[in-house]
């Protein structure tokens, strides 16, 4: 159990932030134009896969940022 503040914490939320930011604007830009003629229902569901699509490395960051560790 971490004992003492460090470094990784902070850096790791400002980076997750921009990360998340970044993403959202790539997904923004690049998918209305790809699945704007789909079905409503459609482009829910991938909305949806692309929302949820950021947490899949977020396991391996977080303990980074607990333990300086990638595994």
């Amino acid at each position: 159990m971490r004992q003492e503040p460090n470094w990784r914490i902070p850096v790791g939320i400002l980076g997750l932030c921009l990360g998340l930011a970044i993403y959202g604007a790539l997904v923004a830009l690049f998918a209305p134009p790809l699945i704007g003629d789909w079905p409503v229902l459609a482009q829910t569901a991938i909305y949806l896969i692309l929302g949820v699509a950021w947490l899949l490395p977020l396991r391996r960051f977080l303990i980074w940022m607990e333990t300086g560790r990638w595994g």
